[in-house]
Order: structure tokens, then sequence, then C-alpha cells
């Protein structure tokens, strides 16, 4: 899907930039992270979808991302819903995630994750807004949203400057501008006194 490979090129574009990390692992970690999606339109059960397919495939590594990428807080009640698991693919997811200790790879897709949408790259903030929208959210949800701001933090750092400037048409794409012209146009006059 076209969300998956625009977080797979976000990966790969922020992997670049971090010394020690392998953007062609990175690309494809987060071109899979969404694979349980194959079976059917399912909310949460598509991590766990995800991680059994490639696991019968031999993929542990990639198996993994299918389940983290949702957990930036490491609580899968703070998750967008809606639940469909199973009870015992729910006690497994929870116990899976309590006792993953997340490296950097786990925390890129997580972010990559929130990073884009079908059309491009865009602000995280949109791309919740555009989740809990379809999804709805739970209580806490909002705590993985803190937990993902502090991954853009930390990959900030490691890529010595916003994660945003590596990632082309997030302006664009954010706002749904639709002519380039605009940004082109001579600027018009402030109305508004500084402030």
């Amino acid at each position: 899907e076209a969300h998956s490979r625009n977080a797979a090129e976000a990966a790969r574009r922020i992997a670049e930039r971090c010394p020690g990390m392998d953007p062609r692992a990175a690309h494809t970690m987060a071109l899979l992270h969404d694979i349980g999606r194959r079976f059917g339109v399912t909310g949460m059960r598509h991590t766990v979808d995800g991680y059994h397919f490639l696991m019968e495939l031999g993929f542990e590594r990639a198996a993994r991302i299918c389940l983290t990428h949702t957990f930036e807080a490491k609580a899968i009640e703070y998750a967008p819903g809606p639940w469909d698991c199973t009870p015992q693919d729910y006690n497994f997811l929870d116990q899976y995630i309590q006792n993953t200790q997340f490296d950097e790879y786990d925390r890129l897709v997580q972010l990559c994750d929130t990073l884009a949408d079908a059309k491009g790259f865009c602000l995280m903030e949109k791309r919740y807004v555009d989740v809990s929208i379809r999804r709805g959210v739970q209580p806490k949800t909002p705590l993985n949203w803190k937990a993902a701001l502090e991954n853009r933090a930390y990959f900030d750092e490691r890529t010595g400057g916003s994660v945003y400037r590596l990632l082309p048409g997030v302006i664009e794409n954010t706002f749904d501008f639709t002519e380039t012209a605009s940004i082109n146009e001579e600027p018009r006059r402030n109305l508004c006194p500084a402030i």
C-alpha cells in the first residue's frame, strides 16, 4: 500500500543520516510493518496477522516490527482501536510488547508510520488526526502520541536536525497544497502588526 511505501522511504532517508543504522534494513522493515493487512482490513489484528505471516516465512526481525510499530509507549491499551484480536492474541501481544526492549529500528518504524500517509510525507499531528477519525482513540492513546514525539526528538538529534528536512513534500502534503505556484508568488502585504 502507498502508506507503507512512503513510511519505508522515510525510514531509508532517516537511517541514512544515523551512523550505525542500515538504511536498506530500515526500508524493508518499514515496508513490511502493515503486511498483516494482506488478510483484509482489520483493526489491531493486523499486527498479529503480520507477525505470524512473516514468522512462517522465517523473517523474525521483520515479524517483530509488525507487533512493535503501533505501541510507542509499550502499552497495548494506549493504542488506537478497534481491538479485533482473540483473547489469546491480545494476551500474546501484551506479553510480547512488555517483554521487548525496543531498539532503533523499532523506534524508527514507529516514527515513520506517523510521518507518512498514502499521499506522501506529512506532519505527525496530521497523521494522528486522520487515524483517530478513522479508528477512534482509547482514553490513554495520547500517551502513545507523547512517546512518538519523544521518538521524533531522538531521531532529530541522531540526524543533526529536524527529520522533516529529510522528507520532501511535507509542507505540500500536510496542508494539501494543490498549486505550487502559490508557493512562489510574491508575499502579500502583512495586514497584521508584528507582535
